[in-house]
């Protein structure tokens, strides 16, 4: 037998990276380093450690979608004007997340030392680029809650047409577990 006969289905792994990045997303938004800091270094480790979980996660979901493009189907019941916003929240979630970790590298790039995420794995070599690296930090925190809101709209429309449309759509993406909530 091959090893893909054994391996989770590409939607199973999707699902289980789409519900592993919510609350990580919501941590983010809610809690940043700054934040973290007053409780020593064993809290900044646990933030460095989900950070580098998220920007794996996200990684690992550019490359599915650069190689095997989206996951999910518009469905029949969507308007062609809803097709369109389907997609596009999509592909903008998809690239907003991985923008996010190419922020995070150009963080690195541009410190004036060496950052480690997970506090073992060197990001970039520092360039000591401060005026940059302040730049950076700040369209990198922008560009989170950007992402954040683009995050928001994305499940709000899925929500209408699960409601509206009647077409369920959270059953898609929801663990069978919780269909019987919707």
């Amino acid at each position: 037998m091959a090893l893909s006969d054994h391996l989770p289905h590409r939607r199973s792994v999707l699902k289980a990276v789409h519900w592993a990045m919510v609350p990580l997303l919501i941590w983010f938004v809610l809690v940043t380093p700054d934040d973290v800091l007053p409780f020593g270094p064993l809290a900044f480790q646990v933030h460095s450690i989900l950070a580098l979980i998220f920007v794996t996660l996200c990684l690992l979901w550019t490359a599915d979608y650069l190689r095997r493009g989206l996951a999910s189907r518009p469905g029949p019941k969507l308007p062609p004007w809803a097709r369109r916003v389907h997609q596009i929240l999509h592909k903008a979630l998809i690239w907003g997340l991985f923008l996010i970790a190419v922020g995070g590298f150009l963080l690195g790039l541009t410190s004036s030392r060496l950052l480690k995420a997970g506090g073992f794995l060197p990001i970039a070599p520092p360039l000591g680029l401060r005026e940059t690296n302040d730049l950076i930090g700040t369209l990198h925190i922008y560009e989170f809650y950007l992402v954040a809101g683009i995050a928001l709209v994305h499940a709000l429309f899925h929500i209408w047409r699960h409601v509206h449309l009647r077409d369920n759509a959270l059953r898609i993406i929801v663990p069978k577990m919780f269909h019987r909530f919707l």
